[in-house]
């Protein structure tokens, strides 16, 4: 079982990512929120296939100092579709330019049952060296912390949706869900109205809006709307690699390199939009400082729901500003964004690696 305890001055954090090279730099974020306890990470398949996104997190919560977080490897695939990866858009090994070392811990040297105790964990089994499935791992968190566990999820929703099976209470259980996903008056990512994270796994997504509409808190959608509005330029950039000489920071910096080109050779310049941050550092934000979250953005409610059979629109998430559904909001919606102090603040908190 789970510790059922938290300190009280820590907000208890379930992060589900898919890492990728913006999804590093929001764990990196949440690594340098002392304000933050990080309970577990789930590893979705998304950006890269999910062996890679799971040893990118196992890696990098070790570098981190997170050594006694568990790491749940996700699904295979898909709830319907056959996995799609953005491995042009994240580099074969979903960190860009960058080479992660050598995980400290394999599955042979008895470093899990040891990471497992550090936690609090029981082994309840399977093929994952942490001894967790995602979905699992969403449950159990939910249950060891009700009514306090923030989710964050930075990738598709498959993990999630599966938990939903195992415990419908799910959307009570949790204090709030936070999602960087969908697409509601702007261009797509990946079809000319669908965004990545929901594209992955429409199914998955509808069934996690649909059911976290019931929750006592909306959920908060950071949409492309709101999240492309974070736009790191090459100083900034430079300003990442040259925080310090943590081990995480040339990883970081090697992996925005390569995020930079890809945004060049994709028509924006050199720059490149950084979602899971800011969708990160407004959750925290909003649980710890509404004030500060608000300086980042307002929310406003919005009934959404996944498009799953349109020929051209498959995986858009459509919104109903004008009510012609006639359905309650099943989210609150990113908007208002202050860019520049988005930028500023994560900055800060990333130099609290040096």
């Amino acid at each position: 079982m789970l510790r059922a305890t938290t300190a009280a001055s820590r907000l208890p954090v379930l992060l589900d990512c898919d890492t990728g090279i913006d999804d590093a730099l929001a764990l990196t974020y949440l690594a340098c929120r002392r304000e933050v306890e990080l309970l577990g990470v789930v590893s979705t398949g998304g950006n890269v296939p999910v062996d890679v996104v799971h040893r990118n997190n196992r890696v990098l919560c070790r570098l981190l100092g997170l050594g006694g977080v568990p790491v749940a490897r996700g699904a295979d695939a898909p709830l319907v579709e056959p996995p799609m990866y953005a491995d042009d858009t994240h580099g074969p090994g979903g960190l860009g330019y960058a080479r992660l070392p050598e995980s400290p811990r394999t599955a042979s040297d008895g470093g899990a049952d040891s990471e497992a105790r550090g936690s609090g964990l029981g082994r309840p089994g399977g093929g994952d060296p942490d001894g967790w499935d995602g979905a699992r791992l969403w449950v159990e968190l939910a249950r060891a912390h009700p009514g306090q566990l923030v989710g964050i999820v930075l990738g598709p929703h498959t993990n999630l949706a599966r938990a939903l099976t195992l415990e419908p209470e799910l959307p009570r259980l949790l204090r709030r869900l936070h999602i960087m996903g969908g697409a509601i008056h702007h261009r797509g990512n990946t079809g000319p109205t669908s965004e990545w994270n929901i594209a992955v796994d429409p199914e998955a997504a509808q069934q996690v809006l649909a059911a976290f509409a019931s929750a006592p808190q909306l959920p908060v959608l950071g949409p492309l709307d709101a999240t492309e509005q974070i736009v790191f330029t090459e100083q900034t950039v430079a300003s990442v690699a040259a925080l310090g000489d943590h081990p995480v920071v040339p990883i970081l910096g090697d992996a925005l390199r390569w995020y930079v080109d890809f945004h060049e050779a994709d028509g924006f310049g050199r720059i490149c939009h950084v979602h899971d941050p800011f969708v990160t550092a407004h959750a925290v934000e909003s649980h710890l400082d509404s004030a500060g979250a608000q300086r980042f953005a307002s929310t406003s409610p919005l009934a959404v729901d996944v498009e799953l059979v349109g020929t051209l629109t498959r995986g858009q998430t459509v919104g109903d500003p004008l009510g012609r559904w006639g359905r309650p909001p099943t989210v609150e919606v990113l908007r208002d964004v202050d860019a520049d102090a988005v930028i500023e603040h994560l900055l800060e908190v990333l130099g609290h690696l040096g």
